[in-house]
């Protein structure tokens, strides 16, 4: 079967960012005034007050310092608390599929190939504007690809699932090269007045082309191996859908966005994860405590750091356990491919690094690749 390779990457970077201090200071706000308007039912018991958060415990629970967001304005005004993205008309390029289009042009320019030799697009993301038509589709149109192309939702893992289909159309010879984005607004499914979720997520784009090894120039990564993974949990949940119509009592209420259970999430998954490399590692023939370089999904430092422990058999420097979640936060499908686009420097030809997602679902992917 035709081997693949990870030839280009691309990313979209929204230029407005919140830090820390300016979340903390609209949900404090936020906070006090709900705390005012309950005070009777806070007196009498019935309700607990609201306690406000801090750019401490921010840093302390996640490792993130600010995120980069579409409106920056509706986020941090306390009377809207979410971002105001105006819909569109249908003959304009959607919210996310022009985000992906900008991440896709960086990668084929990267590339240095006609858009023309891509003979499918996947969109691999956490949430989609709207069912149908395939966002792959309207990115397709807009950059005049061929071929074929549909959207794919495997949560935070979205991307590394994306790119083992990818490699697979690729061995089977169905293609010859395959665009992959990730085009995430995570800002507009995250409940802004949850403090313990409030700072999780942002706004980005990336993008991935992954051709067969006969005909990629110099540079890139070959895919070693790839392998992926799903256990059921109700641990990280949206029940945001088309069946909300059919049920408008329970249209808005907090389950309608972003909902986890964090603790549970960390205990089940990092030794989910910590194995699942290990195991696959060593099915391939590598030694884990070999690898150059891990670009782990951007979750939660904790998380990612005791993976890199647990995986390295000792603490990881910020070489090899790429962290870039303290500017991005956790951008969902998109934070594995950041980190692998930002960082690719001072690894040889012949060394071996890892792409690994983990998330909703439960789900996990492992990409190997070693550098052309």
């Amino acid at each position: 079967m035709t081997k693949a390779v990870i030839a280009a990457t691309g990313l979209f970077t929204p230029d407005q960012s919140i830090s820390n201090a300016e979340l903390v200071a609209a949900y404090n706000a936020w906070a006090e005034r709900w705390n005012a308007d309950h005070a009777a039912q806070i007196a009498e018991g019935d309700v607990d007050a609201l306690t406000p958060s801090s750019v401490e415990f921010i840093e302390k629970a996640s490792g993130i310092k600010s995120r980069f967001v579409l409106d920056k304005a509706g986020v941090i005004d306390p009377a809207r608390m979410a971002p105001n993205i105006p819909e569109r008309p249908n003959e304009e390029l959607s919210v996310m599929a022009e985000m992906a289009v900008k991440a896709a042009r960086e990668a084929l320019a990267a590339w240095g190939k006609p858009a023309s030799e891509i003979g499918a697009v996947l969109c691999a993301a956490s949430n989609m504007q709207r069912p149908y038509p395939a966002m792959a589709i309207e990115v397709q149109q807009a950059l005049g690809i061929e071929g074929f192309a549909f959207d794919m939702n495997v949560a935070c893992s979205s991307a590394t699932f994306g790119i083992k289909t990818a490699a697979d159309f690729i061995a089977s010879g169905s293609v010859k090269a395959v665009l992959m984005v990730n085009p995430e607004i995570c800002s507009a499914h995250l409940n802004f007045k949850d403090r313990d979720s409030h700072f999780i997520f942002g706004d980005v784009a990336t993008a991935v082309i992954v051709e067969s090894a006969d005909q990629a120039g110099p540079g890139g990564w070959d895919i070693v191996g790839t392998r992926l993974k799903t256990v059921f949990s109700n641990n990280i949940r949206n029940n945001f859908g088309f069946l909300n119509n059919a049920a408008p009592e329970g249209i808005g209420a907090p389950d309608k966005m972003f909902v986890q259970q964090g603790r549970k999430v960390f205990k089940d998954v990092v030794p989910m994860v910590s194995d699942m490399i290990v195991d696959h590692a060593r099915e391939l023939g590598l030694e884990p405590t070999g690898l150059k370089r891990l670009w782990l999904h951007q979750a939660n430092i904790n998380m990612n750091e005791m993976i890199g422990r647990k995986v390295l058999g000792r603490d990881p420097d910020a070489d090899e356990n790429v962290i870039i979640l303290d500017a991005y936060a956790n951008t969902s499908s998109a934070g594995s491919i950041i980190a692998f686009h930002l960082r690719q420097d001072g690894i040889a030809a012949g060394e071996t690094g890892l792409i690994c997602s983990f998330g909703a679902g439960y789900s996990a992917g492992t990409v190997f690749v070693r550098k052309r």
